[in-house]
């Protein structure tokens, strides 16, 4: 009797549904990121899981919103468990989180893990970090111009030079102030032009001798600048496209495409991303080395990096290129989708010319020789 019993009050606790949890996701960027889980991944996600609900919480924009999310971390680095399930943060933050050990590894455990093909995955700014981050978007910068005024646009950063001494004022840019777009150009430019080894300033190590192999690129880039137009930041460049006043200008695409979507850009304006390639970066979806619900993050990240969601997310609602490969999310996108956003820089191109930034160290010291050598 005590034995059927016990199997009685067994096969009732096996039939028990799992107690419900409330993931909870942590995000910098603008308002937008936090909109995107509340009022889309999220309740994807909950009708998934029945019982289970999604709760997500903006640090705020720009690096200042990751750091918080770093500072966050490292003040429960001793508690049994966080207090956060996921994270979204900008890829230079990784790096650091993966020095105080806390972040999981997780990406080889979940069934979209092997649909990321972006080096960006693997090394951010010289960190290797294969295995603690899914891609949620890619933000790639490229050349944006008017096909009625540059009907042959070059296609490296050489043809841009040239160009832009033949036609004065019609390359548009905001130097390093008011936006990354122009940060991007002149890190590009540095990979074209510069003497030393473009694979050592995105990758390390830090190496003193390497910020002397730039003066002749930084000379180049002073006089190119006595052609071109400076812009007052990343909506100026596209204003003064829109307006006519400039002809060609480093842009972010998704903005590009949104702008063209609001009517604030005509319809015709492309772009084109040149040789030997412009910086780009994404943003990741990190799991804390603790999180109170490891397994349901993972489902989480699954699906925000599943072909479907990647599709009508993040493409179609944002204009990002997407976290996996944008072969794989092909298929879940309508041909006119496709093709706005990968007909003028196409996956190859990507793969080619979007690179990262310098890591940091780097990045510093070539901001701090734009001012003393090219701004002045």
């Amino acid at each position: 009797m005590k034995i059927a019993l016990k199997a009685v009050l067994m096969l009732g606790a096996m039939s028990l549904p799992a107690p419900a949890a409330e993931l909870t996701v942590i995000t910098a960027g603008d308002q937008n990121m936090v909109d995107y889980v509340n009022q889309y991944l999220g309740p994807m996600f909950e009708k998934e899981n029945p019982g289970d609900t999604v709760r997500a919480v903006g640090t705020g924009p720009g690096d200042a919103g990751s750091q918080k999310i770093l500072e966050r971390f490292e003040a429960q680095k001793g508690n049994d468990s966080f207090d956060t399930d996921v994270a979204v943060v900008h890829e230079k933050f990784v790096g650091p989180m993966l020095k105080e050990s806390l972040l999981k590894d997780y990406r080889r455990d979940i069934p979209t893990g092997d649909l990321v093909t972006s080096d960006k995955a693997r090394m951010a700014l010289g960190t290797d970090v294969d295995g603690y981050v899914m891609p949620m978007f890619s933000s790639q910068t490229a050349i944006a111009y008017n096909p009625d005024l540059v009907p042959n646009p070059p296609k490296t950063y050489a043809e841009i030079a040239d160009w832009a001494k033949e036609h004065p004022g019609q390359f548009g840019y905001n130097g390093i102030k008011g936006g990354a777009s122009g940060v991007s150009f002149v890190m590009g430019w540095i990979y074209a032009f510069g003497e030393g080894d473009a694979k050592t300033l995105m990758n390390g190590p830090f190496e003193e001798s390497e910020t002397r192999k730039w003066d002749k690129a930084l000379a180049s880039l002073k006089d190119f600048n006595t052609s071109a137009t400076l812009t007052p930041g990343n909506a100026g460049t596209l204003d003064m496209l829109s307006r006519g006043e400039i002809a060609m200008g480093p842009v972010w695409v998704d903005m590009f495409y949104s702008w063209q979507a609001d009517g604030k850009l005509p319809p015709g304006f492309k772009l084109v991303l040149p040789a030997p390639g412009m910086p780009g970066q994404p943003m990741h979806y990190v799991i804390p080395a603790k999180a109170a619900h490891p397994d349901l993050a993972e489902k989480f990240v699954a699906l925000a990096t599943s072909p479907k969601v990647q599709a009508e997310g993040i493409v179609k609602r944002f204009n990002w290129y997407p976290g996996i490969d944008a072969d794989k999310v092909k298929a879940e996108l309508d041909e006119k989708t496709w093709n706005k956003l990968f007909i003028d820089v196409t996956p190859e191109d990507l793969a080619r010319n979007g690179k990262p930034f310098p890591i940091a160290p780097y990045n510093n010291a070539i901001l701090e020789a734009y001012e003393r050598q090219v701004a002045n």
